[in-house]
């Protein structure tokens, strides 16, 4: 009698023995980091050190104690870094799940029927004829085990995309980090701009001011007419239509920055001034190469041929045999009473079966196709990603180093421009120069002092650009 158990038994076994040594069999390629050629340097600037800025932590590139804070808090309360970080979280749940991908599926099952057939039916003949009864019941508790081996890979290369899916939903918030990062420094400098230019402002209105009653002193003593004082005027109007305009902007940009952080309209704190903001003149940029690691843009670009490539992997393992393994055990009686008797009511049964795909109307081979398009066009992405990075780099390079060269122009035509405006006054005074020569002095040195503040921002701004160009930011 106990025969037939071993015999099920062996053959289980030998079942699952043939199908772990068949599992190590793993069909596609296994990803490996493709060869890309990238310069040595940036835009045939010689290489001084390796190292890189984009290692530099934030909290000790921007050493500012108010540009700290407002990045510290558009760290934790940015809305769109808020939704980067549940993606995450969304895709390292479907990673806890793909730990119990190869186990196999359990499913508990009670039941409970009772069936009367016809009296003129076959059934119902049989059962009144040799069981005495007019209904049949069942009663059936039971575990049932479904497990597909993963002979080619198939489970195992699903796997790796759902990981590398992961892995890009991490590295986007990287960049979302990177990108903030960089967003609320540059709208910091925008505001310590725009809080150097209202001063200018409020300067040439002052000035514009002085130049006016000047010009009233000059008509009192009939040297000009009236349409000198109007045109003074109209200079010292534009000088404060000016001020509202920064006014306007000022409360603008202040706006635009609390929204990256999270919050509602209105000031920020600062102390510094523009034009005692330290600037850093030499940044290491480090080799390209290192954009791989430091960029995370570039590293969602890669994983994304990752994901590609496990994909593939699976089209391809779609087209061979798959072995799927089922069975169940449990108590069933046909008597609610003897429902739990031990041993009778037992009962199991265990099954095997190969399923080849044959004809799927090309199905299959399409999907095959299909994922491996969509590898070689992720390959392209990646090197493209790359070669986005490295002109992102050197363009954000050529930005600082010119914009030092142009500041240092400004600043000495603003000296220059200033110098007239005095040199003017003087001359008009002496009657030796006229009231327009004061008024487009005044214009001339306010377009420069508003010129030489941005190209200070511009200089702060490519700063923070090589920073976040070389990937820097995240950390």
């Amino acid at each position: 009698m106990t025969r037939p158990y071993f015999s099920s038994s062996r053959l289980f076994i030998g079942i699952l023995i043939l199908t772990l040594l068949v599992s190590g069999c793993k069909v596609g390629q296994n990803y490996r980091r493709p060869t890309v050629q990238l310069p040595e340097q940036y835009a045939e600037r010689p290489l001084v050190d390796t190292s890189s800025v984009a290692l530099m932590p934030w909290r000790q590139f921007f050493r500012d104690t108010d540009l700290q804070n407002l990045i510290s808090t558009a760290l934790t309360n940015n809305f769109d870094l808020q939704v980067a970080i549940k993606r995450i979280e969304e895709n390292q749940a479907y990673v806890r799940q793909t730990r119990y991908a190869l186990l196999p599926a359990v499913n508990g099952q009670v039941a409970a029927s009772t069936v009367t057939p016809s009296r003129n039916s076959l059934n119902g003949l049989s059962l009144e004829n040799f069981i005495g009864t007019r209904h049949l019941e069942d009663y059936s508790a039971n575990l049932a085990l479904s497990w597909e081996a993963d002979i080619w890979g198939r489970i195992r290369r699903q796997n790796e995309a759902t990981r590398a899916q992961f892995l890009q939903t991490e590295e986007a918030a990287k960049a979302v980090r990177t990108n903030l990062v960089a967003s609320v420094a540059t709208g910091y400098f925008n505001v310590l701009l725009l809080d150097a230019q209202l001063e200018i402002a409020k300067r040439n209105v002052a000035l514009g001011d002085s130049i006016v009653r000047l010009i009233r002193l000059q008509k009192q003593s009939g040297d000009v007419t009236e349409l000198a004082v109007q045109q003074a005027e109209a200079q010292r109007q534009n000088a404060d239509l000016l001020r509202s305009q920064l006014e306007q902007a000022l409360a603008i940009e202040q706006n635009g920055i609390r929204q990256l952080l999270g919050d509602w309209p209105g000031t920020i704190a600062r102390s510094s001034r523009l034009a005692t903001y330290p600037v850093a003149d030499t940044l290491l940029t480090g080799v390209p190469a290192q954009l791989l690691a430091n960029r995370p843009d570039v590293r969602v670009s890669e994983l994304s041929l990752v994901a590609a490539n496990a994909r593939a992997g699976v089209a391809e393992a779609s087209l061979y045999p798959a072995l799927t393994i089922t069975g169940s055990a449990g108590l069933n009686s046909f008597q609610a009473s003897n429902w739990f008797a031990l041993p009778n009511s037992l009962f199991y049964n265990l099954a095997a079966g190969l399923v080849q795909p044959i004809f799927q109307r090309r199905q299959l081979r399409t999907q095959l196709e299909v994922s491996q398009i969509q590898r070689e066009a992720a390959l392209v992405q990646f090197r493209q990603s790359l070669n986005t990075a490295v002109t992102d780099v050197s363009n954000a390079l050529v930005r600082h180093e010119k914009v030092q060269e142009q500041e240092r122009i400004a600043t000495a035509r603003a000296q220059t421009l200033q110098g007239a405006i005095n040199n003017a006054k003087l001359l008009f005074k002496s009657g030796m120069a006229t009231y327009l020569e004061v008024i487009t002095a005044q214009s001339n040195a306010l377009q420069a002092e508003l010129a030489v503040a941005d190209i200070k921002r511009q200089r702060l701004s490519a700063m923070v650009d090589v920073y976040r160009s070389l990937g820097g930011g995240w950390r």
